[in-house]
């Protein structure tokens, strides 16, 4: 529960210490006062927009601190996942807004960011203001009171799980498909590429060789000729060929090796020179043997050749990129393949889904239609206790197009008046009842949720008499289970509260000052006397005031 605020620089409170309990507490004061300041202090540490206009003038900076004790498990378990200390159950949460404009957000006396002290909030206050009557004039909202009110999120969480995983497929599916005009052009241009080229049947290497060979078979009598002519001189059948000649010189040799010693080196050299020739001109008869004179092989050679030339010109690349041209080619059509594969397994799981997201919204709305005639009981008798005995509510349920929160469109009808029939409440309620249908939810609402502070600003706007007293018992019933804290300007709901507040403002040297008063009885008096008739009660206001005090802390 919040346990204590302190308020210091915040629009006209120059400081302010405020202890709450577990009970209904009440403010109070004349207009202008400055209670809203006092729920603007509350959603600042709440991580709710601020303004600097809220810095008191002159000041360099506001600060408001909250502290709340004995938390509940689910804020402990939020304060852990986000790594917070927290000891004997309790934090304190502060907001600094500066004069220019920037702020500070603060858990544990630790620099947080807004979005904690927000994620936090919403599990410690729930504030109820005027302008949330606008929840009950948009039916925009009515599905999610409804559901709030149900409690049980079961049936929709497996809803809406399988409907965002229908949207993912239909996402996707619809990717490929508007993908798929483009995939038909593509495929053309591939299919004429993987055409043309394997054709072809072109290997790595193939355009050299054959270059290669195109040029032997282009000169294949040149090149005969020349291999025989050089091994012909080399070890030719005629006696001036190489070989011969250096034969002779070794015969020259051995004619003086008998009067001259130094002959065996050159000789030797010389037969290996002709061991060595004779095996060259053998090379050269055998290369001579694979050359061909056959015409018709150029002529293939030169077709090959030119219909690679064509295929490149074709595709403006050169050899090795048309090989690299095939190989992509024949990959992105395969992908091309499974694109239109996985576009058919979509299609399937997709009516899959749809069938079975179709049958989960059934059971949802099924689901909702009970909680209607629940919600429609509980709250029909909250209504009838807050003085509007002849009204009757309706949840006016219908089915369209399936969206994230079901195929449901709910709208709240009420007939404040007998023998009318139910219509939108945007259309009929007035101020007083909006106010009070609006209380009726938030009670009916409090037994589903674990929020241990209720804040209400004003919910008696445009009630008075019967139906006030009847909201100020409401609040008090409340206030059993939760914290209730409560702005008023009515008598009848002010003698309710276990604890009293009055906001007062006042001049200190010409300075505008608001102060915040704990109320005893004799305070309390004075102050609900004031409500009731004006400054400066009689002595008859004095006494009813005074007796309508008793008369509730007799109850």
């Amino acid at each position: 529960m919040l346990e204590e605020l302190y308020i210091e620089n915040l629009a006209v409170i120059e400081k302010a210490c405020i202890r709450f309990r577990d009970a209904f507490h009440v403010f109070t004061g004349e207009t202008g006062a400055g209670k809203s300041i006092l729920i603007h202090g509350i959603q600042a540490v709440l991580g709710q927009r601020v303004s600097k206009d809220w810095v008191r003038t002159g000041c360099e900076r506001a600060c408001v601190t909250a502290l709340f004790t004995n938390l509940s498990d689910n804020v402990l378990e939020l304060l852990a996942e986000m790594a917070i200390s927290c000891e004997e159950r309790q934090i304190t949460l502060t907001r600094e807004i500066r004069a220019d404009g920037g702020s500070v957000g603060r858990i544990n006396g630790k620099t947080a960011s807004v979005s904690a002290l927000r994620e936090i909030g919403t599990l410690l206050i729930s504030i109820h203001g005027q302008h949330d009557n606008q929840i009950l004039l948009s039916s925009e909202h009515h599905l999610q009171v409804l559901d709030e009110f149900g409690g049980d999120t079961s049936c929709l969480t497996a809803y809406q799980n399988t409907f965002r995983e229908l949207q993912t497929v239909a996402r996707e599916l619809g990717k490929l498909r508007r993908e798929e005009q483009n995939r038909r052009q593509r495929a053309m241009l591939l299919q004429k590429q993987i055409q043309e080229i394997g054709a072809l049947q072109p290997k790595p290497g193939e355009e050299e060789e054959l270059e290669n060979a195109l040029i032997q078979a282009e000169n294949a009598e040149r090149i005969l000729g020349g291999l025989n002519n050089a091994a012909g001189i080399l070890n030719g059948e005629g006696e001036d060929s190489v070989v011969e000649l250096l034969q002779i010189a070794m015969q020259q040799l051995r004619e003086i090796e008998d009067v001259y010693s130094g002959t065996d080196e050159p000789m030797e050299r010389l037969r290996a020179a002709i061991i060595e020739l004779k095996d060259i001109a053998g090379d050269l008869r055998h290369m001579a043997d694979g050359v061909s004179l056959d015409e018709s092989r150029a002529q293939k050679l030169r077709q090959r050749y030119h219909a690679i030339a064509q295929v490149k010109k074709q595709f403006f690349c050169d050899f090795d990129e048309l090989l690299t041209l095939y190989e992509s080619a024949t990959t992105e059509m395969g992908q091309m393949q499974t694109d239109t594969a996985r576009i058919t397994e979509l299609e399937e799981k997709k009516q899959a889904l749809l069938a079975d997201v179709t049958e989960k919204a059934r059971a949802l709305s099924e689901y909702r239609e009970q909680v209607g005639n629940r919600f429609v009981s509980r709250v029909s008798e909250e209504l009838r206790f807050l003085d509007m005995p002849n009204v009757v509510l309706t949840v006016q349920q219908e089915q369209g197009k399936l969206t994230i929160q079901g195929r449901d469109t709910v709208t709240f009808l009420i007939s404040a008046n007998k023998g009318e029939l139910p219509k939108p409440i945007s259309k009929i309620a007035s101020g007083g009842e909006l106010s009070r249908i609006m209380l009726a939810l938030k009670s009916v609402i409090a037994d589903r949720d674990s929020i241990p502070t209720l804040i209400f600003d004003e919910i008696d706007t445009g009630v008075s008499g019967k139906a006030a007293q009847k909201i100020g018992i409401k609040l008090r019933e409340i206030s059993r289970s939760r914290q209730v804290l409560c702005v008023t300007h009515l008598s009848q709901i002010a003698v309710m509260a276990d604890t009293h507040y009055m906001i007062e403002k006042h001049t200190e040297d010409e300075r505008t000052v608001t102060q915040v008063h704990l109320l005893d009885f004799d305070g309390r008096t004075e102050e609900i006397a004031r409500i009731m008739g004006g400054d400066n009660p009689s002595a008859l206001m004095l006494e009813n005031a005074r007796e309508e005090l008793r008369r509730v802390a007799a109850e």
